[in-house]
């Protein structure tokens, strides 16, 4: 019987050793990352190059860039979470760019704007990126936007619909698609941030960009960019509200006089009524038009040529040009 206790507190004594040398190992693993990512950050800063030029909205500064020149201004807006939109949209806005006045907008926690406290609701976000506008003296043109700014597209051309001649999506979301009542562990995110996780992440997995049309610069200064803007305050609360502000958005579309175009994903394995949700969103309109295309999520990646084009034909049958 002595004998038995002796063994298992012997296995008991070997297994408290045992864990207490992972989480010694845990602990300093974890001590290493942050110290990594806060000097990595701090160091990173200095090596960000600024472009484009700010505009003041609501006391901070909101970053646009302008490209090119023609009589149809076309305002773009990014995806939930793009780091930096103007050196994301770059190949598409180097194909617009020859005919068209391009105008990238980095709403506030996105590029080289500044972050914000106000909630990222959409009534907020879309006040913003009109008043960055209206500081611009932009008050006519094409709204054209990736993933989740055709949610607040539908906002922004419905409470401005004497500005915008028509709108633009690129593999856009769309009111009342599945799981997006997502609660996310916002908390653990912000955690695993700062303790350097996800830039260890991020540096195990790559930065997706593999044989896409962006030079070896572009490439850093959106890494650069993406370990600035990511899983910020104002991103996490983005986030926050995607539940909220896709509930709010259900049963809305965009003005029936409004021209919509909308290029799709042909196959979304995760949505087999992708394209359906979009077909139905045109339908609604007096003039929508849907135009799959082949590939993954961030068509303005693999297919700008077939963007531009496309819309540049859509376009030619429409009086769009700014009055």
């Amino acid at each position: 019987m002595r004998a038995g206790k002796a063994i298992v507190r012997k296995s008991l004594r070997r297994a408290l050793i045992v864990a207490g040398a992972i989480g010694t190992v845990l602990a300093v693993g974890l001590t290493t990352t942050t110290v990594v990512n806060a000097v990595s950050t701090e160091t990173e800063k200095n090596r960000i190059e600024s472009y484009g030029q700010t505009v003041t909205v609501d006391g901070r500064s909101m970053n646009v860039v302008i490209t090119g020149e023609g009589d149809q201004d076309v305002v773009l807006l990014p995806g939930f979470g793009t780091a930096s939109p103007a050196l994301d949209f770059g190949p598409l806005v180097a194909d617009l760019a020859q005919d068209h006045r391009v105008i990238v907008v980095e709403p506030f926690g996105y590029g080289l704007s500044d972050g914000t406290e106000r909630a990222r609701t959409t009534d907020n976000i879309v006040e913003e990126i009109h008043d960055a506008l209206q500081s611009l003296e932009v008050d006519r043109y094409v709204l054209m936007g990736h993933s989740i700014a055709g949610l607040y597209a539908i906002e922004y051309t419905n409470r401005y619909a004497d500005e915008v001649s028509a709108f633009v999506g690129i593999d856009t979301s769309v009111p009342g698609q599945p799981n997006m009542d997502t609660v996310f562990p916002t908390g653990l995110l912000a955690a695993a941030k700062n303790l350097g996780l996800i830039r260890l992440a991020t540096q195990m997995t790559g930065d997706g960009l593999d044989g896409l049309d962006y030079d070896d610069r572009t490439r850093d200064q959106m890494s650069l960019l993406s370990n600035r803007n990511s899983l910020t305050p104002t991103y996490l609360d983005e986030m926050t509200h995607i539940r909220t502000n896709f509930a709010d958005a259900a049963g809305t579309g965009f003005p029936a006089g409004l021209p919509v175009l909308l290029f799709v994903v042909a196959d979304n394995a995760g949505n087999p009524d992708w394209i359906d949700l979009h077909e139905r969103q045109a339908a609604a309109v007096d003039d929508g038009t849907v135009i799959a295309l082949d590939g993954e999520h961030y068509l303005h990646h693999t297919h700008a040529p077939e963007i531009a084009d496309g819309f540049r034909r859509w376009e030619a049958g429409r009086l769009l040009a700014a009055d």
